[in-house]
């Protein structure tokens, strides 16, 4: 970090607060996974509870995807405008109200409006969280500082995983599930306004730590929200990582959603079945860190998508490799388990690319919240079509291996968009050597 013509007295104060509040980036949304990553967790349960068929869960899932991505449309530009921060602390408010409020409900319609609004306002996350972080680094560690602070909302899968089992274990019915993970967010929401700031220049006024000048994004200049828009929407580079989006949503949305459930519906308990599902999150922070590293350190000419279609690869492969063993289920589960969590390493890289260091190369801190905004806004449909559809084949057909079939060619798919990516990027990159 550049520390220009700052006394060592405001040093020391830019480097703990640089440190605190990518600490509450970090913890606090690991907190808003805690009342995310219940609801999947709490499908065996409700299904037994109320006799609700996988396609019924699915459109809570549907739905509230929905209510997510027109939050992400919505509340992403507002974040550039209004602030990141305080974005960031209101999603946490209306997460825990309506997790309460999902608890008074025994119908299925109850269940879908509810999570709707809880889902509109864990929208507010992520582009507050990037805009704040943007703000606070320089360029050249976007894909290492991102790397890292992309394991929160896969180590929040992890701990909600985690989290849901103990509870299940000590005795808690469904509900639990809901008003636990409320309580517990509630302090993380206390601590994240005390020991925050949204930029370096709220620590020590006309600061430069953390100066833009470094920062070469695609975007000329920000401007209103309508404008902000329009200078993405004209990129072509822009519409390859919205069609990216949507792909590597969809493939990701189905294991935090139904990765619990089908392991029930192929023979684990429902205890060891949430437990089990934290293996794809975990692999899932090695190769987000590991990804954002090398991004950083070996990519010299701007294409950080390169080393994401390589992996997603990786994922088409053990996709495939699902499918065929979902034939004899009993004496693959584990090796099916194993393979789950390498999907988790081979695809949550590439996906926290997307909504994480490329928003930033492209778009700036200026304009982060609209960039990750359209970007998960448009991934957020594909992942309402894996809420739904996801359990409606599993329905249909009476099992899970088609369902995983389908995902191969997803996978595939999503792997084609990050080559052409990867090709933009480095035109990109040559016209700007030339000019």
């Amino acid at each position: 970090m550049t520390f220009k013509r700052e006394s060592p007295e405001n040093i020391l104060r830019l480097t703990r607060w640089q440190t605190s509040t990518f600490l509450v980036m970090l913890f606090g949304y690991i907190g808003y996974y805690l009342c995310r990553v219940n609801l999947p967790n709490a499908f065996p349960l409700l299904s037994e509870t109320f006799g609700l068929t996988n396609a019924e869960l699915g459109l809570i899932i549907t739905y509230s995807e929905l209510s997510y991505s027109a939050g992400k449309f919505v509340n992403g530009p507002l974040a550039d405008k209004l602030g990141g921060k305080k974005f960031f602390l209101l999603g946490m408010i209306g997460a825990i109200f309506f997790n309460v409020l999902f608890t008074y409900g025994t119908t299925l319609t109850h269940f879908i409006v509810i999570w709707c609004f809880a889902r509109f306002f864990l929208s507010m996350g992520w582009g507050g969280l990037v805009k704040v972080i943007g703000s606070w680094y320089e360029s050249k560690r976007y894909g290492t500082v991102m790397g890292l602070i992309s394991i929160n909302f896969q180590f929040g899968g992890v701990l909600a995983a985690l989290f849901s089992g103990f509870l299940l274990q000590m005795g808690s019915d469904w509900k639990g599930l809901f008003l636990y993970p409320a309580g517990v967010l509630f302090f993380i929401l206390i601590w994240s306004s005390l020991a925050s700031r949204e930029t370096p220049q709220d620590v020590v006024p006309g600061t430069t730590f953390g100066s833009s000048e470094d920062q070469k994004t695609h975007i000329k200049k920000s401007g209103s929200v309508k404008e902000n828009i329009l200078q993405l929407l004209k990129m072509p580079l822009f519409h390859k990582l919205l069609i990216f989006s949507f792909f590597s949503h969809v493939l990701r949305i189905f294991f935090f959603t139904w990765t619990p459930k089908l392991l029930v519906d192929i023979g684990m308990g429902a205890t060891t079945a949430i437990f089990s599902s934290a293996v794809f999150p975990t692999l899932g922070c090695v190769g987000t860190i590991l990804l954002g590293w090398y991004t950083d350190k070996y990519v010299k000419n701007g294409d950080r998508a390169r080393p994401m279609w390589i992996m997603l690869l990786g994922l088409a492969a053990s996709l495939f490799i699902i499918a065929h063993l979902m034939k004899s289920q009993p004496e693959n589960l584990i090796s099916i388990v194993v393979l789950i969590g390498l999907c988790g390493f081979f695809l949550l890289g590439p996906y926290s690319m997307s909504g994480g260091a490329l928003s930033l190369d492209i778009a700036g801190p200026k304009v982060a919240g609209t960039c990750t905004g359209l970007v998960d806004g448009v991934g957020y449909i594909g992942g309402a079509l894996a809420g739904w559809g996801a359990g409606k084949i599993a329905d249909s057909t009476g099992g899970w291996q088609p369902v995983f079939q389908v995902l191969g060619v997803f996978a595939l798919v999503a792997t084609f968009s990050a080559f052409l990516l990867s090709r933009a990027f480095q035109k990109h990159y040559q016209l700007q050597q030339k000019n």
